[in-house]
């Protein structure tokens, strides 16, 4: 059943005029609504409606120039300066494929869109909004001060929808799935894991065998996966930024997947944040939200991918880290410190 906030649009400015110290999804969590709801709440007043499609906003962005691209769960802010640029759409993923900024995308999941255009106490603030049916952010895409802003009201005027209410429905937000396993496949589970090329594979086997992600690491066991401490991540950071390996740090919600490649250098933790804080890319972790992590080696083609992933207590999956192949391969680097690290305690391990 679709979800109407019980307060005005009118209400919903007013309350949020005399907050404007808090984060509009902060703002919104204590108001009780989505942040997509908030949005609505201010067409008409610096927000304009416009597509959400992918296949129209990705190739508007692509006027923008340099821009900051942010993906984010409620765990993990993934933040990357760059160009849109080399957009391939699908029916069913889409994706933005170049060094600065590298996107997967399920267009299924881009339904509400909003432009952003607000003079606040920091300066003008712009960006294109993408949120689910939920009303929950799936992708944003913020001006710079280096930005094409002659091109902003083009795009904006491009994309605008007809239909500009300032008050939004929104679906019941799904519940996360939990780790999922059957240990009774376990033996075909890891003969289908040892038969894999490529890492694309996995997600539709464990699917076959009724499990999910999780799951399947709950079962499988040596030598294809081992827990490690749920602490390890600012040891893993710390180490990678010392040894200046490069890696590959995937953060992504269900509409959207965002890629950093490259090295993370300027680690910093405030606070139970763990931040990146480097030219071109930022992430924000919140590792008291982290309940598992896992080390986990899957065959390709080209060799055994090895990751370091991160789940929170519900069961979904924070980020991943992967060493990076190429231009200077430096993946065994990466998997030297991904060994090094702790296991998990025995009762730290699900089961």
């Amino acid at each position: 059943m679709a979800q109407t906030p019980p307060l005005s649009a009118q209400d919903i400015r007013s309350a949020r005029f005399d907050t404007p110290e808090l984060r509009d999804r902060d703002f919104a969590d204590k108001l009780g609504i989505s942040e997509a709801q908030l949005m609505a709440a201010h067409v008409g007043h610096g927000v304009t409606r416009i597509s959400a499609d992918p296949d129209k906003l990705i190739p508007a962005a692509e006027q923008l120039g340099e821009v900051m691209a942010l993906t984010r769960t409620p765990s993990c802010v993934h933040e990357k300066v760059g160009h849109y640029a080399n957009y391939h759409s699908g029916a069913h993923a889409s994706m933005v494929l170049n060094d600065e900024i590298d996107l997967r995308i399920f267009p299924r999941h881009w339904v509400h869109g909003f432009a952003l255009d607000q003079e606040t106490d920091k300066g003008r603030r712009r960006a294109l909004l993408v949120f689910d049916a939920a009303g929950d952010a799936v992708h944003k895409i913020h001006m710079r001060a280096g930005s094409d802003h002659d091109a902003w009201s083009g795009v904006v005027s491009d994309l605008a929808l007809e239909a500009q209410e300032d008050m939004l429905q929104v679906t019941p937000r799904e519940a996360p799935e939990p780790a999922k396993a059957r240990p009774d496949q376990a033996e075909e589970l890891r003969q289908n894991w040892d038969r894999m090329t490529d890492t694309h594979q996995f997600l539709t086997m464990v699917s076959r065998l009724k499990m999910n992600r999780l799951g399947a690491y709950h079962v499988a066991g040596a030598p294809y996966v081992r827990a490690l401490a749920p602490d390890c991540l600012e040891s893993l950071f710390t180490e990678l930024s010392a040894l200046d390996v490069p890696v590959m740090v995937f953060v992504g919600n269900a509409g959207c997947i965002q890629i950093h490649s490259g090295p993370v250098r300027n680690i910093k933790t405030m606070g139970p944040w763990l931040n990146v804080l480097d030219p071109g890319f930022d992430m924000h972790l919140r590792s008291d939200h982290v309940a598992e992590v896992w080390e986990v080696h899957k065959p390709t083609r080209r060799g055994m991918a090895v990751s370091i992933e991160a789940f929170d207590a519900d069961g979904r999956i924070i980020l991943q880290i992967f060493g990076v192949r190429k231009p200077e391969d430096r993946t065994g680097d990466f998997e030297a410190i991904a060994a090094a690290l702790p296991r998990a305690a025995a009762e730290e391990v699900l089961s």
